[in-house]
């Protein structure tokens, strides 16, 4: 297993009495700011080694953000997905961040879409992979992994927290499992996932995510199915932040037919086919999706000078 540098900067926020949200910081300290947000399961370090060299080299600051429930993140439930902005708004604020970008990885699609929304004056552009959509309400569309949310959810009303505290005290002694478990899902996973978690620095960045970033705590993962099964608390339709959106064709957690109808709500959205890819490919496009959605950046700083 090759090693993985660690983050510039890491700690938390506090976002409410008695919360904080953990962060990690990777790229330039001086950069214009994306926040990527994890999957589900993920945690704050859960960004991609070649995603950290562009922010480098391209001078951006790249902060991931762990959830509540998870890393340095105290647990707390949202009652929609919409609650989330405010905390990443005041994570923002005490960075000194005004305007910024945010990517969202699977589960963190919704977070994603939800910052967009509360916030249009100051997300300039917004990427998601392989995003979540809603199971309920009128933006809701069957199918994909994400349905056993709306069965599962009264049980993770009640469970979700001591699985997850339990889990987190299995967290600290799994690094002489965790390679094995990574390298068992990718082989029981589609080619596009398996090719990419056969490549050693995915294989470092999700141990070092998993033992590091997530270790603390592991109840995140239990809260976003709850929050999912609910009504976000806006409308996909209303978020006019410029999306772009990508999704593997191939994708066995989230149906491809689930990034289309997302696209087909949003006002200003762009979907991009990832041929023969599952539902980790956008992490292995991570120098694509920077560069897309800075140049879009670029193109509505010279519009609006």
């Amino acid at each position: 297993m090759i090693e993985i540098d660690r983050p510039k900067i890491e700690g938390s926020v506090a976002v409410g009495r008695n919360r904080r949200i953990g962060f990690a910081e990777f790229g330039s300290a001086t950069g214009r700011a994306i926040f990527w947000l994890h999957g589900t399961p993920g945690a704050r370090r859960q960004i991609p080694t070649e995603a950290r060299a562009f922010g480098e080299e391209h001078n951006v600051r790249i902060i991931g953000i762990d959830r509540p429930g998870v890393g340095s993140s105290t647990p707390y439930r949202y009652h929609s997905v919409s609650e989330f902005a405010d905390d990443l708004l005041r994570v923002a604020d005490t960075l000194g961040i005004d305007k910024f970008g945010v990517i969202g990885l699977s589960g963190g699609g919704p977070y994603t879409l939800a910052v967009a929304h509360a916030a249009p004056a100051r997300v300039v552009v917004a990427g998601v992979l392989g995003g979540v959509a809603p199971t309920v309400g009128p933006d809701a569309i069957t199918g994909g992994a994400t349905q056993l949310a709306t069965f599962t959810a009264p049980l993770l009303q009640v469970a979700g927290a001591p699985i997850g505290r339990a889990l987190s005290s299995m967290i600290s002694i799994a690094r002489p499992v965790a390679v094995p478990a990574i390298s068992l899902y990718g082989r029981l996973s589609p080619q596009g996932d398996r090719e990419l978690l056969a490549r050693p620095e995915f294989r470092a960045m999700f141990l070092d995510d998993l033992l590091h970033g997530g270790g603390r705590r592991a109840e995140a993962p239990f809260a976003d199915a709850i929050v999912f099964a609910r009504d976000w608390g806006f409308r996909v339709s209303d978020v006019s932040v410029p999306v772009r959106w990508w999704h593997g064709d191939k994708d066995h957690i989230i149906p491809f037919s689930h990034g289309e109808h997302m696209v087909n709500l949003l006002p200003d959205a762009r979907l991009y086919t990832m041929h023969g890819e599952s539902h980790l490919g956008g992490l292995g496009m991570a120098t694509e999706v920077l560069s897309e959605l800075l140049e879009l950046w670029d193109e509505k700083d010279s519009v609006e000078s």
